[in-house]
């Protein structure tokens, strides 16, 4: 009865523990801004999922895939802490952007400093201007120029900012967007390289640049999906 009866208290705190969680998701394509309680915006991309919790002695959110950047409210006494992955990164009040790759998080500070840490890492400082790749039990440190981080950005204008590329670098950013994916179907086509700014739902665009400045053909499949192919793999090419 004892047991029951812990079992039943128990319930009940992990209830009210996570009814204060605040869960948020795009769509492929989708872009969206979420103004939290707290006066911090969360931008989202698309194909992104996030919970927020905020209470009166911390925030926090957890990226549980895609990718988001913030614009944190200054407010000392409640730590700003966004988890993804085995990544902790901490603000009181600045803004960054955080990515989340198959194998790392990728870290743009545009404005203050953040403080981030993996698993058992020691905290690294991350000021505006500079960025971290950060793995599950290191975080590498990195310099980044106006352009980059305006690259890393440009999805929050619904754009994609290619700058020498390869194509199958290029593709892999575009497949972000798209329901129906771009596949390579010739290695030589891989390596190729692209430069140019396009919309993130202009998938049309990109595909006439590519077959404009390089020898490749986009072929559309019956289920909407796009093959690249190197023009002399095509009868007459």
């Amino acid at each position: 009865m004892i047991a029951a009866s812990l079992f039943i208290v128990a319930a009940i705190v992990t209830l009210l523990t996570l009814s204060d969680v605040e869960k948020y998701s795009t769509e492929i394509g989708e872009v969206r801004d979420v103004a939290l309680a707290d006066g911090s915006t969360m931008h989202m991309n698309g194909n992104t999922v996030a919970e927020v919790r905020l209470t009166e002695h911390g925030r926090r959110v957890r990226i549980l895939k895609g990718e988001a950047s913030f614009d944190v409210a200054k407010d000392k006494s409640r730590p700003f802490d966004v988890e993804a992955h085995s990544a902790v990164i901490r603000a009181v009040g600045t803004a960054f952007n955080v990515r989340m790759r198959p194998s790392m998080v990728e870290l743009t500070v545009t404005e203050g400093v953040v403080q981030v840490r993996s698993g058992q890492t020691a905290p690294e400082r991350v000021g505006a201007g500079a960025g971290a790749v950060i793995r599950p039990r290191t975080v590498a440190l990195t310099q980044l120029d106006k352009g980059c981080i305006e690259q890393r950005l440009a999805w929050r204008d619904k754009m994609v900012d290619f700058n020498g590329e390869t194509v199958d670098q290029a593709v892999a950013e575009f497949n972000r967007y798209r329901e129906q994916p771009i596949l390579i179907g010739d290695t030589r086509v891989s390596s190729l390289r692209i430069g140019g700014r396009f919309g993130t739902t202009d998938s049309n665009a990109f595909l006439g640049a590519l077959q404009l400045s390089l020898p490749v053909k986009a072929v559309t499949g019956e289920d909407g999906s796009i093959m690249l192919l190197y023009k002399d793999t095509l009868a007459g090419g």
